[in-house]
């Protein structure tokens, strides 16, 4: 299992931003892909958060400032975005999206489908800027999973009208085609505050880590390297600014197809290991299954999400 948090504690040192607590990174839990300890990593490393934007900003490129922090949130151990679907009405219950290996009960089985489970999480949003503005919380867990895909999305208890008039922020919206690879994305971390930019290399057919494997997976150029605490960032289109993945993990030590190591298998069977890259899921599917009023459909028509 990955240590995320000594993960990223790593690479703030190696950015200049200094160490952080020993206690900190002694606390440091294991876990699936990119996300941070809970409770403990927050204090820990925010008073070094601000530097680190400083220090790594001259990192993205131009077309990158088109996407900024606003509509994303940060979770206790994890990043996120408030999402709309491309038919989603203002007055709809607003979503949350993050990753299925963020969720609060912990990681899902293989095979395991969460659906329509009481959550009263709460979620900190970020207006442009990347400043907290308000504290959201969820109605219920509308849908979770780590097979195929390594996703959750969240039912609040605001619509997305609400979310506007209180704090002009608007939700982001998730695309309803395939991503295309050399496509320029952006990669909003709400719970580091920090945006990686670079592009989409290509896909992996298959993606295996430790017990899990995901299909047609997101394999990011090599200029987003992300760290413990982006699990469940949005993965931004900079030409649209519609997210078309969920940022999720990536190959940290070269081994071969274990947990914080995932493998690309192709559709022969080949196996393909390229440490230091980092993917995502893509998130083009989802849409198809929630419909009138957000409502969560997963026997409606092009749904492919797997179902419990």
């Amino acid at each position: 299992m990955r240590k995320p948090l000594a993960a990223a504690i790593c690479a703030l040192a190696i950015a200049g931003a200094g160490a952080a607590p020993a206690t900190a990174a002694e606390a440091a839990p294991t876990g699936v892909g990119k996300v941070a300890d809970a409770g403990q990593v927050t204090s820990a490393v925010s008073g070094v958060v601000g530097s680190v934007e400083q220090t790594l900003s001259g990192l993205r490129g131009p077309q990158a400032k088109a996407v900024n922090f606003a509509g994303t949130v940060a979770l206790s151990n994890c990043s996120g975005s408030v999402v709309r679907m491309p038919d989603s009405e203002a007055d709809d219950p607003a979503l949350v999206m993050t990753n299925g290996h963020c969720l609060e009960s912990g990681f899902p089985g293989p095979g395991q489908v969460l659906v329509d489970k009481a959550s009263s999480r709460t979620f900190g949003l970020l207006n442009a800027s990347g400043s907290r503005v308000a504290t959201l919380r969820a109605a219920k867990l509308a849908y979770g999973t780590m097979t195929d895909t390594d996703v959750a999305l969240y039912q609040l208890t605001t619509t997305y009208a609400q979310i506007k008039s209180s704090y002009n922020i608007n939700a982001l919206t998730l695309n309803d085609t395939h991503p295309v690879a050399g496509t320029a994305i952006s990669i909003p971390s709400g719970y580091w505050k920090r945006i990686y930019s670079c592009s989409v290399d290509g896909f992996a057919y298959r993606l295996k880590e430790g017990d899990w494997t995901w299909k047609d997976s997101v394999r990011y150029t090599s200029a987003c390297n992300t760290i413990g605490g982006t699990s469940g960032s949005p993965v931004v289109d900079q030409a649209t600014n519609k997210v078309v993945a969920i940022n999720n993990t990536g190959n940290e030590d070269g081994e071969r197809c274990t947990v914080n190591n995932p493998c690309e298998v192709d559709a022969n069977g080949t196996v393909t290991v390229r440490k230091g890259i980092n993917y995502a899921q893509e998130t083009y599917g989802i849409p198809a299954c929630f419909g009138i009023d957000n409502k969560l459909d997963l026997s409606a028509s092009g749904c492919t999400l797997p179902k419990p």
